[in-house]
C-alpha cells in the first residue's frame, strides 16, 4: 500500500480555540480511529470507545450550549470536525452526526428543566444517542407514520416498530417520533427514549453493504411507558422538529461524504506517484491527472457549498434549500469520487487490500439516508419553482 501521508486539509478557521480543536481531532483520528479503521468495518465492529473517547474530550455535543455541556462551537467548526472523522472511518463521523441529530430535539425545544436534566448527560457523559424517525412502511414520507404514543395519565405508552435506526441496539437514548393525534404531519409528537426502557428492544443489525461496523436496526416499542416529562414540545409538533433536525443533520452528511471523498483522493493520489508503468509514474499520464483534478474540484466545491450552509445557520438566517443542495451535491461527490478513486488503483483497487473498495461501498449510503437524493431535489425545487400543482 502507498506509505505517503496525505497532506491536512488546510482549513480556514475562525478562532484559534478552532484551530486547537481541529488538531486535536486529527491526533484522535491519526492514532485512535484511522489504524483500526479496515479491521474493525471488516469484522463489523462498532467501536464504541471511540465514542466515549469523544465524549471525554468534549466532542460529543460541539454545537450546543456550555450551559448544558456542549462545545459552543459554531456549526461551521462541528462540521469540519465530522469531516475529518469520516475521513478516517466514516462509521464514526456518520456517527457523531447521527448522535448530534439524536439530541437536537432536546436540545432545541425542550423546556430549560429537561435540558438540564438531561443534556449534560447526552453532551458529555458518555451517552449515545439515536434518532428514531423511519419505519418499516414509511421512509420518504416520514409524516405517514404508524408508531402510537397514547396517553395514560402522567405516562404515554409506544408502540410500534422504528426501521433503518443507526446506532439501533447500541443507543442510549432514542429521539422517537410517535403519532398522538390524527393522520399527517400534524398529530406526531416527539419523545425521549431511554437506551433500557422496559419494553423496548432492536432486532439484529441489518446486513449492508458498507458501513458494517455500524449497527442499524429496527427498533420495536411493546408498551414503551414513559413520563409525560419526556415528551420534547408541543403534542402534534413533532414532525417539524423533525424537520428542523434534518435541515442540520443533512449539513453533517455532508460533511461526512466530502470526508470520505477527501479519504479516496489521498489515496488515489498516493497511489498515482507510487505506481509505475511504462517507466514512469502514473500520476504522470493527462488520463489520470485530469481524473485527480476533477476528484480535487469535486471535493472543494462540496466542502465551499455545505461551509457556506453552515454559516447561514449560525448566523440565524433560513438555510433549509442550501442544506438540500450540500448533502445532495457532496453525496453524489462523495460517490463520484470513490468509484474513480478505484478506477485509478485499477485492479488493486478492487480488492480489499486497499481502502477505495470500502470507501465506494460506504458512499452509497451517503445518497440514501436522512432523505434520499431524490428528496432533496424536491426539496430545492419548491425552493426554486415554488409547490407542486395538486
Amino acid at each position: 500500500m502507498p506509505d505517503r501521508a496525505p497532506q491536512p486539509v488546510d482549513r480556514q478557521l475562525p478562532t484559534d480555540e478552532a484551530r486547537d480543536l481541529i488538531s486535536l481531532v486529527r491526533d484522535i483520528a491519526r492514532h485512535e480511529i484511522a489504524p483500526k479503521a479496515a479491521e474493525e468495518e471488516d469484522a463489523g465492529r462498532f467501536p464504541r470507545e471511540v465514542f466515549t473517547l469523544l465524549s471525554r474530550s468534549g466532542l460529543l455535543g460541539l454545537p450546543y450550549d456550555a450551559e448544558y455541556g456542549g462545545g459552543d462551537q459554531p456549526y461551521e467548526v462541528y462540521l469540519q470536525v465530522l469531516e475529518e472523522l469520516a475521513a478516517a472511518r466514516l462509521t464514526v463521523g456518520l456517527g457523531l452526526s447521527v448522535h448530534t441529530l439524536a439530541s437536537y430535539a432536546l436540545a432545541a425545544h425542550g423546556s430549560k428543566q429537561q435540558r438540564a436534566d438531561h443534556l449534560p448527560a447526552m453532551l458529555g457523559g458518555g451517552l449515545l444517542g439515536a434518532y428514531a424517525l423511519s419505519e418499516p412502511a414509511s421512509g420518504s414520507d416520514a409524516a405517514s407514520l404508524r408508531t402510537k404514543a397514547v396517553r395514560d395519565g402522567d405516562d404515554w405508552v409506544l408502540t410500534g416498530t422504528k426501521a433503518w435506526i443507526t446506532h439501533g441496539g447500541v443507543a442510549d437514548f432514542y429521539t422517537v417520533m410517535a403519532r398522538t393525534g390524527v393522520e399527517g404531519p400534524r398529530g406526531i409528537t416527539a419523545f425521549l427514549v431511554p437506551g433500557d426502557a422496559e419494553g423496548l428492544s432492536a432486532a439484529a443489525p441489518e446486513k449492508k453493504m458498507g458501513l458494517k461496523g455500524s449497527p442499524t436496526a429496527q427498533i420495536h416499542l411493546d408498551g414503551v411507558r414513559i413520563p409525560d416529562e419526556r415528551r420534547i414540545g408541543e403534542e402534534g409538533q413533532g414532525f417539524a422538529i423533525a424537520l428542523s433536525a434534518l435541515d442540520s443533520g443533512r449539513l453533517g452528511i455532508a460533511a461526512c461524504a466530502i470526508g470520505l471523498a477527501q479519504a479516496a483522493l489521498d489515496e488515489a493520489v498516493a497511489y498515482a506517484a507510487d505506481r509505475r508503468q511504462f517507466g514512469r509514474p502514473i500520476a504522470d499520464f493527462q488520463g489520470l491527472r485530469f481524473m485527480l483534478a476533477d476528484m480535487a474540484t469535486q471535493i472543494e466545491a462540496g466542502r465551499a457549498l455545505y461551509l457556506a450552509a453552515a454559516r447561514l445557520r449560525d448566523a440565524g438566517r433560513p438555510f433549509a434549500r442550501e442544506a438540500a443542495m450540500a448533502k445532495l451535491f457532496c453525496t453524489d461527490t462523495a460517490m463520484r469520487v470513490t468509484t474513480d478513486a478505484v478506477q485509478v488503483l485499477g485492479g488493486y483497487g478492487y480488492t480489499a487490500d486497499f481502502p477505495v473498495e470500502r470507501y465506494m461501498r460506504e458512499a452509497k449510503v451517503l445518497q440514501i439516508v436522512e432523505g434520499t437524493n431524490q428528496i432533496q431535489r424536491m426539496v430545492i425545487a419548491r425552493h426554486v419553482a415554488g409547490p407542486e400543482s395538486r
